[in-house]
């Protein structure tokens, strides 16, 4: 009975993140539980450990007597969020350059394939290839980190890629040709273990991400 409870808990929070990810919960939503619980099919107890989980990595706000709300957006909080980001991605990207071994190679080889090949839909205008687009762009920054040997900071990682996903939805746009040309420098790099060219592409990568954001963000 524990490992099926365990089951719905984990899926109730993916779908609730992803939602709030990817907008379909607004921020600063408040959370009623007694509608949730008929949209996603689970307990008020399920949910209110869910919910608190999520407020425990900052996409949910808990206001004693109120209940939850989906965390408000800032451009204050973006920026310390990209900024956490370039110390730890940069960071496990060169001890996971130096680590790495043939079944890292192999795995980063076929996360970059499925970002080129949504990529290459974006550019071409097909909307629909937007949720796998963004989820193929995690998971190639993923497989670039994925031999640092940090649980830790992969876990850490995680959240704040999300969280910066988070941003980067709510503006609808992307940077176009010149993040593809980024994504390929990265990866090339990356293979020929060029550990320094790799961290200052990242780093440039993640910034004029951040400032593009910035320029078409809108709190409100």
């Amino acid at each position: 009975m524990s490992k099926y409870v365990g089951t719905v808990g984990s899926t109730a929070y993916e779908t609730i993140k992803k939602d709030i990810i990817f907008g379909v919960l607004a921020p600063r939503t408040k959370l009623k539980l007694d509608a949730m619980k008929k949209q996603y099919l689970v307990s008020i107890s399920t949910l209110r450990e869910t919910l608190t989980r999520l407020a425990s990595e900052g996409f949910v706000v808990a206001e004693e007597q109120r209940g939850f709300f989906v965390a408000p957006l800032s451009k204050e909080d973006l920026i310390e969020i990209t900024h956490l980001r370039v110390l730890l991605e940069c960071t496990a990207l060169k001890t996971s350059i130096e680590l790495g071994d043939t079944e890292w190679e192999a795995n980063l080889v076929a996360a970059y394939h499925k970002l080129q090949v949504t990529e290459k839909q974006i550019l071409e205008g097909d909307d629909s290839a937007k949720e796998n687009w963004k989820r193929y762009d995690c998971e190639f920054h993923q497989a670039l980190i994925s031999a640092c040997n940090s649980a830790n900071l992969l876990s850490l990682h995680s959240v704040l890629y999300n969280k910066y996903l988070r941003y980067q939805m709510s503006v609808l746009t992307n940077r176009g040709v010149v993040a593809v040309k980024e994504h390929k420098a990265m990866f090339d790099a990356a293979l020929n273990r060029e550990a320094e060219k790799a961290q200052s592409i990242l780093e440039k990568h993640i910034t004029l991400g951040l400032d593009h954001t910035l320029k078409a963000f809108d709190p409100d």
